[in-house]
């Protein structure tokens, strides 16, 4: 009855590399916002002759967005299987960033948000760019939902730091 537990904890522990296939569906989704990024890059190019200052400006943003996104991903990919599936040998290669291996769960969570506001910011920046286009209830719910972001950033980053404050309880 005694191996039953341990049975368990092998099973639980051994489970963590289910989440290896989420890590490889992100990479194919990189794959396409690449493809997306090589078509808008074709796009504005190839129109740049008769398109307007404020056309190349929204297009231009709409590549900084897609460039964070997949900033984004890669953050996800490398820190989140690192944290939950298996650690990264940094002794290999040496052109890997020098914040793998180094980033924690809480790292992670504060990555992300922060990458979340900055799209979200792009997002409401092309909005205003393109006013003529846009609806006040459009603009509003687009400033709304930045501001909620923001806020959530802010109050996660403010509760990490407290967390990082307290003494350690005691074991």
């Amino acid at each position: 009855m005694k191996k039953l537990p341990r049975l368990i904890q092998i099973v639980l522990f051994s489970s963590r590399w289910l989440l290896a296939p989420f890590y490889f569906a992100l990479v194919v989704g990189l794959l396409a916002l690449l493809f997306k990024l090589a078509q808008h890059a074709f796009h504005l190019v190839s129109h740049l002759a008769e398109a307007t200052e404020i056309s190349v400006t929204l297009d231009l943003l709409s590549l900084i967005d897609m460039t964070l996104v997949g900033s984004l991903i890669i953050i996800v990919i490398f820190s989140g299987y690192e944290n939950f599936v298996s650690p990264v040998n940094l002794d290999e290669p040496k052109s890997w960033p020098e914040w793998m291996g180094k980033i924690d769960f809480a790292g992670l969570k504060l990555k992300l948000l922060s990458s979340i506001v900055a799209i979200s910011a792009i997002h409401v920046l092309r909005a205003f760019m393109d006013i003529e286009n846009q609806t006040d209830r459009s603009l509003a719910w687009s400033v709304g939902i930045h501001l909620a972001f923001v806020t959530s950033a802010l109050a996660l980053a403010l509760s990490d730091r407290a967390a990082a404050h307290d003494p350690a309880p005691p074991h």
